[in-house]
């Protein structure tokens, strides 16, 4: 889960990590408010979005006086800011976050992300901030400092002084650096968090050090114990697909083809939609019900897929092992009598009370296209688009 830049900064702030002076506005009024809350003629007025490069896609400025602030305020609400890590429909402005102007010496890339290779947190960090890690990695590879940590010591103090000499830093600017490092530590630590990052991580003319932008990503599987991290979601900033979705409690993934898919496990999943391509088609989705999903949940799923327009079949693809194939099969059947199904549907069952589940399946009169194995589901997903037909 993602969270707005406002939201990453007071997180960040409360373990100890210097940040801009600013606060949030919902209208262009509330932003000349926080502007006289600074004190100051010069701030700066940020679009809040879950995604980076805001800057280059107008979605930042340093404004002058309440009268910029307002109009550039007034720009921003209720557009679509594209930038290069959206895609074309872009994200939503509905709130910006206006912060006191720095003076900037120098600025400095950091930060935190699980390296799934060595499974350990990793600190990426760079003497060139202010551009997206993807560039850096591209333009200037040898700038980027990787450091791992390991999980049963944690961040030492000689580690983090290690890396504030390789970025540069001198005198009491050391000592800061080690503050902020061991205080994103204990953030991504405690808060259960998949990212930290503060690009840039600027040095100012009077040669502190403060966080003028901020990111934070959470794991979605720890979000029953952090409340707090789960009430700062936004769902305006989400896809309505993956959205919807997340409500109900199913893994979902939204994608630009026409074969939505409910299948159950991550590998099988893959696999399937691997298997679609190979036949000619483009999965819609990617949809995980789970072990044991009962038939409300397989109907729930049912509704998500449904809930992209651009959806023309719906291919279910299930290995039972802790599932059941007979729960699948009226989790299908009762979908088509809550919904009314207007699109062809390719059943795929293997596994625990395979044969009873097809049975309910044949037995139902729907018109259900039942497949074996995995190719000919595929295949037969693919021959049946764009082919709507009414449930009986």
């Amino acid at each position: 889960m993602d969270i707005h830049e406002h939201q990453a900064k007071e997180i960040l702030a409360n373990f100890g990590v210097p940040v801009p002076q600013g606060g949030i506005a919902f209208t262009p009024e509330q932003a000349v408010f926080r502007l006289r809350e600074l004190g100051s003629e010069r701030c700066v007025v940020k679009a809040q979005v879950h995604s980076g490069g805001r800057g280059e896609a107008g979605g930042v400025k340093v404004c002058n006086g309440e009268a910029e602030v307002r109009e550039f305020a007034s720009s921003l609400f209720g557009t679509k800011l594209v930038t290069k890590q959206t895609d074309a429909q872009g994200k939503r402005v509905d709130r910006i976050w206006v912060e006191e102007a720095s003076q900037i010496e120098r600025e400095l890339y950091l930060g935190f992300v699980l390296d799934r290779k060595s499974e350990r947190i990793m600190i990426v960090a760079s003497g060139h901030g202010g551009m997206e890690i993807e560039d850096l990695a591209e333009e200037d590879p040898e700038s980027l400092i990787r450091m791992v940590l390991d999980p049963a010591v944690g961040l030492a103090e000689y580690q983090a002084r290690e890396l504030a000499f390789k970025l540069g830093l001198e005198g009491a600017q050391i000592s800061q650096m080690v503050a902020v490092l061991k205080a994103c530590y204990r953030a991504y630590r405690d808060m259960d968090a998949m990212m930290v990052e503060i690009n840039p991580l600027v040095v100012c003319a009077d040669g502190s050090l403060v966080a003028l932008d901020a990111k934070m990503s959470f794991d979605t599987n720890a979000l029953f114990r952090r409340p707090e991290v789960a009430n700062l979601r936004d769902p305006g900033q989400e896809d309505p697909r993956e959205s919807f979705a997340a409500d109900h409690g199913l893994a979902y993934v939204g994608l630009d083809g026409d074969i939505g898919c409910i299948i159950n496990g991550a590998g099988l999943a893959m696999a399937s939609m691997d298997m679609i391509q190979l036949a000619g088609g483009e999965p819609a989705n990617f949809l995980d019900i789970g072990g044991g999903a009962s038939p409300e949940r397989v109907c729930q799923a049912f509704r998500t897929v449904l809930s992209d327009p651009n959806v023309s079949v719906i291919l279910v693809n299930i290995f039972a092992g802790i599932n059941r194939c007979d729960w699948i099969a009226n989790g299908v059947i009762k979908a088509f009598e809550e919904i009314r199904i207007q699109l062809p549907v390719v059943v795929r069952l293997s596994g625990t009370n395979v044969e009873a589940g097809r049975r309910l399946i044949r037995e139902s009169g729907l018109p259900i296209i039942s497949a074996d194995t995995l190719e000919e589901a595929a295949k037969a997903a693919v021959q049946a688009r764009q082919q709507p037909i009414a449930a009986e």
